[in-house]
């Protein structure tokens, strides 16, 4: 299994830390929200990566939103979740098995992005500054193939 590769982004790499080290007590929020830290794997490197996110829940799943700020391109995160979808969620000290699953269908994009601009309002003003359509992940509890 290839090792954990800390963020090049020296910001992220300590708020990871910091997150981890406090099981989430400290290092929680990122612009005065709340965070949940997600652990994939990079899609060229194998290697594994962890990213803060905002908060964004929809019952049990979490919803994973690629805005990047509204910037022209989608997150390094994005690719390495389409790849790769099997991901962990990690909200405090509670680490939980998921598979992330792009919103293809319109009619659920629909739904899901009024709950994810009510967590974090600042993906209205990112979509207004992109051409692209912020993507949007399900993030749903692992149940394994038998």
């Amino acid at each position: 299994m290839t090792e954990y590769q800390p963020s090049p982004t020296e910001w992220v790499a300590k708020q990871v830390e910091l997150y981890e080290s406090t099981d989430g007590r400290e290092g929680n929020t990122l612009r005065g929200m709340p965070i949940v830290l997600v652990t994939h794997r990079g899609r060229s490197s194998g290697a594994i990566r962890k990213t803060p996110l905002m908060r964004v829940v929809d019952g049990e799943n979490y919803l994973l939103v690629a805005s990047i700020g509204g910037a022209p391109k989608h997150p390094v995160w994005y690719y390495n979740l389409v790849a790769d979808p099997d991901i962990t969620v990690r909200e405090g000290a509670k680490v939980q098995r998921m598979r992330a699953r792009l919103v293809t269908d319109p009619a659920e994009r629909a739904r899901l992005w009024p709950i994810a601009v009510a967590a974090f309002p600042n993906y209205a003003d990112y979509a207004q500054k992109t051409t692209r359509v912020i993507p949007i992940f399900v993030a749903e509890p692992f149940q394994p193939t038998r």
